[in-house]
Formats: C-alpha cells, structure tokens, sequence
C-alpha cells in the first residue's frame, strides 16, 4: 500500500492500493479492476474498474465501470456508470459556467 499526496505529469493506471490526495490535472487516471483508492482524486478523465472512496473531479469525464465500486461525490462534465457498477454518492455535471449553472443530481445505487 502506497501513502502519501500523487501528482504527475503522464497518465497513471493503479493496480494496487493508495490511500492520499491524487492531482492528475491535465492527464487520465484509471484504476485497473484489482486497484484500491481512498483519497481525493482531481484528473483530466478518471476510469474505474476497481474501487474508489472520496470526492472525484473530472475536468472531461468520469467512467465507472460494470467492476466499478464507488463511494463518493463525483464532478464532472461528463459521467457515465454502466450497468452493474456500485456507486453511492452524489452527482454535480459541470457546463460551461457561461452558458449554464451546474446541475446537481442525487443518486444512491446501481446495479444490474
């Protein structure tokens, strides 16, 4: 288990466990379906197969995948959760903040 703030400047997969403030500004983070995460994520794009505890922010998009499992709010332009997938948190898709205001939206689980 790694401890401890992360910051880079490539994308990252994570196949293990790590627990700290992730910062991947302009870059994708994945983590891989065995890998752990618990801490703050902030990444260009974020993908999960694994599992994730805290708040995740996405500049572009958030994918969680059907191996999934999530706890946490996410922020995002996009999101998507696909069918099967664990997710338990709350939801805020960001637009342009000159053309429209954030939408927020509540959601507890999905599973198929």
């Amino acid at each position: 288990m790694l401890r401890g703030e992360l910051s880079g400047k490539d994308d990252l997969v994570i196949e293990g466990q790590i627990e700290g403030p992730i910062n991947l500004q302009d870059h994708c983070l994945t983590i891989a379906a065995q890998g752990q995460v618990k801490s703050d994520i902030n990444a260009r794009q974020v993908i999960i197969s694994g599992s994730a505890v805290g708040k995740i922010t996405a500049a572009d998009r958030i994918e969680i995948r059907k191996t999934g499992h999530v706890v946490g709010d996410l922020v995002a332009a996009g999101i998507a959760i696909e069918e099967g997938a664990y997710f338990k948190g709350s939801i805020e898709v960001v637009r342009d903040k000159a053309r429209e205001a954030p939408r927020a939206v509540a959601a507890t689980r999905l599973t198929s």
